[in-house]
């Protein structure tokens, strides 16, 4: 009877193999699959996992995450091996071949990711208690590890270094590269850059300042930056930061966040959320890229208490995604005679000088404005404590922002005929995340000929089955008939 039980359930095991990993360890010949959630690799201490997550209708990307949700109820992602190229829900694979390659499959069965690895020797895939990804051989040779290809997050005990950078995603819920990075420079300073589609520039430390006032070094070009678990950030350029709950060893996270800063994230067990304990920038209105061209920058209820507004005569090139920014509904002209100059108070555009003039009076700036074809506008200031004015004449209108802190104007270039109608029109518009983040993958399918040839026969059997039944109840009639014509 022993051996008949052991019988089923070997031939059980047969017809339906348990394929599912719920470990820490991919082993080679393994893979995990897009179509099962179990199929997930989690960290001895439990504190990390690593699967396919979903980022779309029907679109996923194998990523690593913190295990415990936060109040969102979302897990907090810190890792994507294939972040701009999500695949599809059915068919994909994350698999450790024989050869030692680690690669990323879609359903149309190429591949999307590689580790680009190659191994004689036996070798394992392993999700350390650390949140690192490796891949080793049994001898413990480290052939790959996601910790020297961070995405947006950088973990305690990873480093930041001269091959590395962090890329912010595009959105809060859309999680391709955005236009922010972090990075070291070739002066060995670690900085932020906007990298937008057009224009690139950097934005920290402030880039009119000279290293040594920003408190940094160019000597050492080690460049090695990197987070501890108690909350304290060291870099090779000099610069340290400690967490504003710093001595508690607590799950951390240093984050490029979409909107161009970088915060350190610690994590709250009784509240179960994720706080803000470090930023870089205070003045998010001072990121560069925020609002796009021809648009301007706020402090007020919104995105992390600012908002974003295009210019007078401006609209907005797409209504979901401000970094896009506003284009102009009208033409300029040559003619002097044609344009006429718009005040804005307490705004400034960062940077696209046609030049400096120094000690140019209001009319003397505005002059040489007009004679230039491609003055968009200029910026006019009096610095009291160089007692003189100053005119900075504007060819790009890029990094706007409104602040009563800033001591200056903007005079805005339009048509003379549009001054008046422009003077009260400036638009406000919001940003609506309602449909963002959605990823169409465009992913056609065979159909099998097994499963068409079942419904074939389930269909038969139903036409047979219905059959059968019309000819008992027309049986059944004809009998009834039958015996109420013999009743006398």
């Amino acid at each position: 009877m022993a051996a008949l039980i052991l019988f089923t359930l070997f031939s059980l095991g047969l017809l339906f193999p348990l394929t599912s990993t719920t470990s820490d360890t991919l082993s080679k010949g393994s893979s995990l699959s897009s179509e099962k959630p179990e199929d997930v690799l989690t960290s001895p201490n439990g504190v990390f996992s690593a699967g396919f997550y979903p980022v779309g209708d029907n679109s996923y990307c194998f990523a690593i995450w913190f295990t415990q949700p936060s109040q969102s109820s979302h897990p907090t992602i810190v890792w994507m091996a294939n972040r701009d190229q999500p695949v599809n829900g059915r068919r994909s694979k994350l698999s450790l071949l024989k050869n030692g390659n680690l690669i990323l499959t879609d359903a149309g069965k190429f591949t999307v990711w590689a580790s680009n690895t190659l191994s004689s020797s036996s070798a394992q895939l392993y999700l350390y208690d650390s949140g690192n990804l490796v891949l080793r051989t049994s001898e413990g040779d480290i052939l790959w590890e996601s910790f020297d290809f961070p995405t947006d997050t950088l973990l305690p005990q990873q480093q930041l270094t001269r091959n590395t950078k962090l890329v912010s995603s595009r959105s809060q819920s859309n999680y391709s590269s955005g236009f922010y990075k972090l990075l070291f420079d070739y002066d060995n300073l670690l900085r932020l850059l906007y990298d937008g589609l057009e224009i690139s520039s950097i934005y920290w430390p402030d880039p009119w300042l000279v290293s040594w006032d920003a408190g940094r070094s160019t000597y050492n070009s080690s460049k090695i930056a990197a987070i501890d678990s108690l909350g304290m950030f060291v870099s090779s350029d000099n610069y340290t930061f400690m967490s504003a709950d710093y001595g508690v060893v607590l799950h951390r996270r240093l984050k490029l966040d979409h909107d161009g800063n970088i915060r350190l994230y610690s994590w709250e067990e009784e509240e179960e959320r994720w706080v803000v304990s470090w930023q870089a920038i205070q003045k998010p209105c001072r990121i560069h890229g925020i609002c796009g061209a021809n648009s301007m920058c706020s402090y007020g209820a919104g995105d992390g208490g600012r908002k974003c507004s295009c210019l007078p005569g401006h609209k907005m090139k797409n209504l979901t995604d401000w970094s896009y920014g506003c284009e102009p509904g009208f033409d300029l002209s040559c003619n002097n005679k044609d344009s006429g100059f718009l005040l804005l108070s307490s705004v400034e555009f960062y940077g696209y000088d046609y030049g400096y003039f120094p000690n140019y009076t209001l009319g003397e700036c505005e002059n040489l404005c007009l004679q230039l074809c491609n003055c968009k506008a200029f910026q006019f200031k009096f610095d009291e404590g160089k007692g003189f004015s100053k005119c900075y004449p504007k060819t790009v209108l890029l990094n706007g922002y409104r602040s009563p802190e800033f001591e200056g104007d903007l005079y805005l270039r339009v048509p003379e005929s549009s001054l008046l109608s422009y003077t009260n029109s400036a638009e406000d518009f919001r940003l609506d995340c309602s449909s963002e983040g959605t990823v169409q993958l465009d992913r056609t399918y065979g159909k099998s000929r097994g499963n068409r040839t079942l419904k074939l026969l389930l269909w038969f059997a139903y036409g047979v089955g219905g059959l059968e039944i019309i000819c008992f109840f027309f049986g059944l009639s004809l009998l009834r008939h039958w015996r109420k014509g013999k009743t006398p």
